[in-house]
């Protein structure tokens, strides 16, 4: 199945392994979440150092029916996201985080929605 992924390296070359890298996180994203409309994807440097290396910002934006997410933040200064497979990990694994959280909570009120019924049936 083909989805909406929209990926953007930003100052960086291309890299088709992690465009397909990305595309793999995606697809689990949409397992989690099948009625996602799009995830957008921007991998930069965080910053341009020639001596310790450079670490990675990876920024993921989803849009649900009713809802926005944002995943990715300032990468940390302990030098994991100089990996970076590894800050694309971090940033889809918050959004998973997130999406879960809201799965839950629609499926929450969903209960407590049928439950409401049930009251007002008796």
């Amino acid at each position: 199945m083909q989805y909406d992924v929209t990926i953007r390296f930003e100052g960086m070359p291309v890299s088709e392994a992690l465009r397909e890298d990305i595309r793999r996180h995606a697809a689990k994203l949409w397992q989690l979440a099948p009625r996602m409309l799009s995830c957008d994807v921007a991998v930069r440097h965080a910053e341009h150092r020639h001596l310790h290396g450079n670490r990675y910002a990876v920024h993921v934006h989803a849009v649900v029916p009713g809802a926005t997410f944002e995943a990715g933040r300032t990468p940390p200064k302990d030098q994991r996201h100089a990996d970076v497979y590894l800050a694309v990990h971090d940033a889809f694994e918050a959004m998973q985080r997130q999406l879960s959280e809201h799965g839950r909570g629609h499926r929450e009120g969903a209960n407590l929605d049928v439950e409401r019924l049930r009251e007002e049936d008796a």
